[in-house]
């Protein structure tokens, strides 16, 4: 069939079973659909539904009101079958692929982890220019000691799923990037051992052993990651309907809608609301069932 409906949760739950498939069949089926049989990828995680004479969005629609109604609360993913894994990943770091915000943390070596945490917060929702609030911010750790980043770095903790995720991809042949908003200090430890290709993300000027409260120009932001996007994509002659891309923050938010697969990960409000594609209950595995990769399938 044309298109196929994913139903994921969070693996930690495998709380998916045929009471959840039934409601769903039903839905598409009163809409004119014809639908398949459930493929499971995962048994109680994630299952396929094929499907098609219905739009995805339309399925989509119909699929969260027949769960909401039975009281399920999964992610849903509906797109077409065709082109489905994707041969490029573009992935923001800090509350994505890794749980918290990198330099919120180095705040608190500074004693204003919660001054800093207030500004970053703002930001990732759209209520303050993400060039001028990074800058803010990293004034505000003028004359930390340099040894504060590897005492920071020891504290980062990895989201679930993001080594399956990255690892598998580029097991399959894609090409996988780090594109943050953050530090090279934090972004070339995390993206080498997730087993990413590349990471671009931002640096602090230093004065001597101490952070010099500045940081190098030109800042990447919401630009430069939708151009990293368009530009790798265009390198490995790929269309964009190739391509997955994954944040939380509104400078996410115009990569997420360029991508063919363009997922906001347990984000903001303010981008949760313009995602096509949301994943507010499982794992960075999320991504892959999304692509119709089996658990058998992950590389960890």
């Amino acid at each position: 069939m044309e298109n196929v409906l994913t139903l994921i949760t969070a693996p930690a739950r495998a709380d998916l079973d045929d009471s959840t498939v039934r409601p769903v069949r039903e839905a598409l089926k009163a809409l004119g659909g014809q639908v398949g049989s459930p493929d499971w990828l995962d048994e109680g995680v994630a299952f396929d539904l094929p499907f098609e004479d219905i739009s995805p969005d339309t399925a989509d629609a119909a699929a969260r009101k027949a769960l909401a109604d039975a009281g399920v609360a999964c992610d849903v993913v509906a797109q077409g079958a065709e082109d489905r894994r994707k041969m490029l990943l573009i992935a923001d770091m800090d509350s994505t692929i890794v749980t918290g915000e990198t330099l919120d943390e180095l705040a608190d070596f500074a004693g204003i982890k919660d001054e800093i945490a207030a500004i970053t917060a703002r930001a990732m929702n759209g209520e303050l220019d993400f060039k001028e609030a990074l800058r803010e911010r990293v004034g505000k750790l003028k004359g930390l000691p340099v040894e504060s980043l590897e005492q920071c770095f020891a504290r980062v903790e990895y989201t679930p799923g993001a080594v399956e995720l990255v690892r598998t991809m580029a097991a399959n042949g894609a090409y996988c990037v780090l594109v943050s908003g953050g530090f090279k200090f934090f972004t070339a430890r995390v993206g080498a051992f997730c087993g990413f290709h590349e990471d671009r993300s931002n640096d602090f000027v230093l004065d001597g052993a101490v952070l010099a409260g500045t940081v190098v120009e030109p800042i990447l932001d919401r630009d430069a990651k939708l151009e990293s996007l368009i530009a790798l994509a265009a390198e490995r002659r790929l269309p964009l309907s190739r391509t997955v891309a994954v944040g939380d923050g509104a400078n996410d938010l115009p990569m997420i809608r360029a991508a063919g697969l363009g997922v906001a990960f347990h984000a903001k409000p303010v981008v949760a609301a313009e995602a096509r594609v949301r994943i507010d209950h499982g794992d960075l595995t999320a991504l892959l069932y999304a692509q119709g990769y089996r658990r058998s399938e992950f590389v960890v």
